[in-house]
This record gives C-alpha cells, sequence and structure tokens, in this order.
C-alpha cells in the first residue's frame, strides 16, 4: 500500500513539473518571438509565433498582437505568390479569431469582425457575400468599435456591388448609407472636438505640449480621412439617390408603407437631402408623417414646404420647432444652420451667428459655419470700427474664423484657405501696423454687432 502510494505521489510531482516546464516554455518562446517581432525580425519569429499558437494560446495576448504584424507583413511581401498569401491570410483571419477567443475582454467584436471582413477582402476568400456578413456582423454587434475610415468605405463598396447584382434591396443601400454617413459625422465630431480647444490656444499665441501637437497632428489626418471616405461613399450611391430613382422607388411603396413611421423618416430626409421637396409625393410623405408622430423631422420639413412657397416667417417657426424637438444632435446641428442660414439672407447677421454657434457647439467639424461667419463679419468692416485702422482690422478676425473653417473640416479647406488670404490682404499690413503707431500682440476690441477682439499678428 505503501509503495503504491508513493509511486501515485511520484507521478503526481512529475505531472507538476511538466505543467510548470510547458509554462517556462510558454514564456520562453513569447519572449523570443517578441523581441525577434519587436524588431520585425518577421523570419526569425515565426517559428515561435507557429509553436505558440498551438501550445500557448491563452499565455498572452501579445502573441496576437505581433502575431498581427507579422502576418500581415508575410501576406503583403507574398504578393508574387498568389497561393502562399493567401495561406498567410487565412493564418491573419485564424489570428483575429483566436484572440477574441482567448481573450475576449480585451478584444472588439466590432473591430475583429471588421479586420476578418476586410482580410477576406483584401486577399479575395470567400465570396462578396461572406466577406459581406462578417461586416454586418460587426456592424450589428458592435457598432461603435466599427470606426476606420477605410472599413466604412469597403463595407459600403461591396453593399453596393451585391446590390448591382441583384443579391440586396436599393433600400437596404439606403438605410446603410445613412447610418454610415452619421457615424462618419459622429467620428467628425469627436475628432474636431478634441482639437478646438488646443486651436483656440494657439490663436491666443500659446504653445502647446508634444502631446497636444500629436492630437492636433492625429485630428487632421483623421478627418481628412473621413472626408476622402465620405466622398467615396457618396461617390458609390451615386446616381442610385437621384430624383429620377428615389421618386418613383417611393411612390411605388407609399401606399403599403404610408403608416410605417420608420419608412416615412428615411424617405422624408432622402428626399429632403436630394432637394426633390418640388413633387407631391415629399408633400405626402410629410403630411403622413406628421400626422402618425409629429416630430422634429416633421416640422423641418413643413420648414422646407413653408419656405419653397415664399412663406419665410412660417418657415422659421417650423425650424425653430424642429431644433426644440430633434434629439438627434447632429440633425439639430443642421436645423440650426438652416436657421442661421435665413437669418444671414436676411441681413440679421447676429441672430445668425447665434444659430452658426449654436451649429458648432453640437458638431465642431461644420468648418461652413466659421466660413459663413468669417463673410458676415468681412462684409460689416466698414460699419464696425471707429477708424479706418480699425475697420480694416475686422478682416484679421474675419481670416481666423476662415482659418479655422480650413482646419476643422477638410471638405472645404481649400476655400477656406483662400478666403482668408483674400481677407488677410484687405486687413493692415506691417507698414499699416508701424504708421498707426501699434505692435503685435496687441488687441483691438471690435464693436457693433460684432463686439469681438482681435490681436494684431507679428
Amino acid at each position: 500500500m505503501k509503495i503504491k502510494f508513493l509511486i501515485l505521489l511520484a507521478i503526481g510531482v512529475f505531472a507538476n513539473q511538466s505543467v510548470a516546464a510547458q509554462e517556462v516554455d510558454c514564456a520562453r518562446a513569447l519572449s523570443l518571438f517578441s523581441q525577434s517581432a519587436k524588431v520585425k525580425d518577421y523570419k526569425a519569429a515565426k517559428p515561435y509565433y507557429e509553436k505558440l499558437i498551438k501550445s500557448c494560446q491563452d499565455y498572452h495576448i501579445s502573441l496576437y498582437q505581433y502575431g498581427d504584424r507579422m502576418l500581415k507583413h508575410f501576406a503583403k511581401s507574398t504578393k508574387d505568390d498568389a497561393e502562399l498569401q493567401k495561406q498567410y491570410a487565412e493564418q491573419l483571419i485564424e489570428n483575429y479569431k483566436l484572440r477574441l477567443q482567448n481573450f475576449p475582454a480585451k478584444t472588439s467584436k466590432g473591430e475583429t469582425y471588421a479586420n476578418i471582413a476586410e482580410a477576406m477582402y483584401d486577399y479575395k476568400i470567400g465570396t462578396a457575400a461572406e466577406q459581406l456578413s462578417w461586416y454586418e456582423k460587426a456592424w450589428k454587434e458592435d457598432k461603435e468599435n466599427v470606426n476606420d475610415p477605410r472599413t466604412l468605405y469597403v463595407y459600403f463598396n461591396i453593399l453596393v456591388a451585391e446590390q448591382d447584382a441583384g443579391n440586396r434591396d436599393l433600400q437596404e443601400v439606403f438605410t446603410m448609407y445613412d447610418e454610415l454617413i452619421q457615424k462618419i459625422e459622429e467620428q467628425e465630431i469627436y475628432r474636431a472636438g478634441q482639437a478646438e480647444p488646443l486651436l483656440k490656444k494657439q490663436e491666443l499665441g500659446e504653445s502647446l505640449s508634444s502631446k497636444e501637437e500629436r492630437i492636433l497632428k492625429n485630428t487632421d489626418i483623421y478627418l481628412n480621412n473621413f472626408n476622402k471616405i465620405k466622398q467615396g461613399i457618396n461617390g458609390l450611391l451615386g446616381e442610385r439617390a437621384d430624383c429620377d430613382n428615389l421618386i418613383p422607388l417611393y411612390n411605388k411603396e407609399f401606399d403599403a408603407k404610408k403608416e410605417d413611421v420608420e419608412w416615412l423618416k428615411r424617405a422624408a430626409k432622402r428626399l429632403s437631402a436630394k432637394e426633390c421637396t418640388g413633387d407631391p409625393l415629399f408633400f405626402k410623405l410629410v403630411e403622413s408623417l406628421h400626422k402618425q408622430e409629429p416630430s422634429a423631422k416633421s416640422a423641418l420639413y413643413l420648414g422646407q414646404l413653408a419656405a419653397k412657397d415664399g412663406k419665410y416667417s412660417k418657415a422659421l417657426e417650423y425650424y425653430e420647432q424642429s431644433a426644440d424637438l430633434e434629439d438627434n444632435k447632429i440633425d439639430k446641428a443642421r436645423v440650426y444652420m438652416m436657421i442661421a442660414g435665413n437669418y444671414k439672407k436676411s441681413g440679421s447677421f447676429s441672430k445668425a451667428r447665434s444659430y452658426y454657434k449654436k451649429a458648432l457647439n453640437i458638431q465642431p467639424s461644420l468648418g461652413s459655419a466659421y466660413l459663413q461667419i468669417a463673410s458676415m463679419y468681412a462684409s460689416s468692416a466698414n460699419n464696425c470700427g471707429d477708424t479706418t485702422f480699425n475697420k480694416r482690422a475686422v478682416y484679421w478676425l474675419a481670416a481666423e474664423y476662415a482659418e479655422r473653417a480650413a482646419r476643422v473640416s477638410p471638405a472645404i479647406s481649400s476655400s477656406a484657405k483662400q478666403a482668408a488670404a483674400s481677407y488677410r490682404g484687405r486687413a493692415p499690413q506691417k507698414s499699416d501696423v508701424f504708421q498707426e503707431g501699434r505692435k503685435a500682440g496687441e488687441t483691438i476690441k471690435i464693436g457693433c454687432w460684432i463686439g469681438e477682439s482681435v490681436r494684431i499678428p507679428g
């Protein structure tokens, strides 16, 4: 009995030593793999990765982080060997899946599913329908973490191609377009919001920390990328969203959908955005929508109809109602822009500015609002100063607003920079500053409705 016990004890000790040895082996293999991967010596790293992925899948998340970089490198560098490239791409996809399986708390479902879809798309793995299914899985299960600009574009690109092939409904394309554009605009708001206080610091002549400079640099990159993707998505939608296509589509579905509030909202929004409001269908949609569910959107559309009939004061009443009722921040900002535009046209610049700024408080990436304020300031220069010098100083302020427009909105960057240069050309030059006995950095208060100050540039 004693001998039997000693044998069992020896077996237990041996087993524990084996487990410990395995743990040490995983640690050593991960260390060697990481060291090679860090310096991008992927040829040396590869054998350790293969050992780890086989025996130590749940040891440490860095296995998948470095594995991602390594496999992307191999997939890109083997483009001349289609079969080998496909093998690396499939390993990359498996790397994504295993990371989510073994480290779910540290891995985003949305980002991972989208990465799988993108790898399939880039390396021609699976059908378009299979690729699209992964994008849809990412969007449905974790939309909040699907933010990469290229991901959004490729997703829509495949969906449009599938619709062209007769595999998807056109309404589905419209619905996805609305959701993707909203996602892009939300990201633009987030990025521009990060940059806004830093831009103000720069305008005040304050220096930025290296971290703040990095944030501004990254903001510029992201805003430019999102602008390109938005243009790309609009290009893909193309003629599908023209009035000639939308009106017959919605007319055909109207009788069956006239009590479907969500369908009415989407249809009215699409016709409104494309300025298809002259067709009787738009009135029918708005009338049904307002009857089913009076809302910010129905008030907005009623305002558009009133404006079309020349009833501008009534239109403003509807727009104000729409802004008060609107819960969606981006849509509220759009309504404020419409109200501001109406006041600007009527010459009520102070009221117009207040609504442009309301829109900017919600959506800091609205460069067009800054540009409109700059335009109003420039047109008021002759009325907002007690001397010729002070009147021309208004153009410095106009230039600052135009330059801010260029920074936060890449879509209008070129025209905004041109406007800023034009305003600075009309502002006092260095010789004028010298003759007036003024100095760079001195603050000039601007009166009348503007009521702001501007610093003399150096």
